[in-house]
């Protein structure tokens, strides 16, 4: 007689995901800045210290509201106001394997330094 094995419904053979890949990541344009969520400042504004030295009163925008959520110690893309440095809006948030791409490459050298 031949043994089957029976699974359950729920128990699927999931293929091993491979470590070693492709990191697409996106890098700051010409006036964007990356930087690192300091604190959360209340009606989606947040405090954000930029890889340029300034410290930035940042504004989620409208569109990524819901979408993005911004916790401290999150590094972020910031596109500094055209009348006022010292503000910006936040475009992009990077997720951890990203992070970990920047700081291999050399984009966030200077944080590694202040920590």
């Amino acid at each position: 007689m031949v043994e089957e094995e029976f699974k359950d419904i729920g128990q699927e053979e999931k293929p091993e995901e491979k470590s070693e890949g492709y990191v697409r990541v996106k890098l700051p344009s010409r006036r964007e800045v990356l930087g690192i969520l300091d604190q959360r400042a209340g009606a989606s504004r947040i405090i954000v210290r930029c890889m340029d030295g300034k410290t930035r009163n940042c504004r989620v925008p409208g569109r990524l509201r819901r979408r993005l959520w911004l916790r401290p110690g999150d590094v972020v893309i910031v596109a500094p106001w055209e009348f006022n440095n010292e503000k910006g809006d936040v475009l992009f948030k990077y997720n951890p394997t990203q992070v970990s791409w920047l700081k291999r490459n050399g984009y966030l050298k200077e944080i590694e330094e202040e920590f």
